[in-house]
């Protein structure tokens, strides 16, 4: 399964200790090597997200105080990472959702040409 593995593409953020524990950074390492090899992550790890797009979806990782969000899509030849943010509220924020819109609209359109 090893030669299958799909790289990450980070179109924006970041997972570093700081602002993440070195706990929830090793968490969401796992997490993105298991999607990596093409494992399907469904709650509580990972959440569909329709309202960005087709197969994206939402990675959740708990820190002590904090509620890490990353937003992955999962293409053919690479998993997207589009955007990594503390949520602090129970839905995810318009502007996150319109932000990742924006940066897979250009990712896609930069990759057709």
């Amino acid at each position: 399964m090893g030669d299958q593995s799909k790289p990450l593409a980070w179109l924006h953020g970041e997972v570093k200790t700081p602002p993440f524990s070195q706990e929830a950074r090793i968490e969401a390492g796992f997490l993105l090597r298991q999607l990596q090899e093409g494992e399907v992550l469904g709650l509580p790890h990972s959440r569909p997200m329709p309202s960005i797009g087709t197969h994206c979806h939402e990675l959740r990782v708990r820190d002590a105080d904090k509620n890490w969000r990353i937003i992955y899509r999962i293409d053919d030849d690479a998993i997207l990472i589009v955007e990594v943010f503390n949520k602090t509220t129970r839905s995810t924020p318009k502007n996150v959702i319109e932000i990742c819109k924006k940066r897979l609209s250009k990712y896609d359109t930069d990759q057709q040409e």
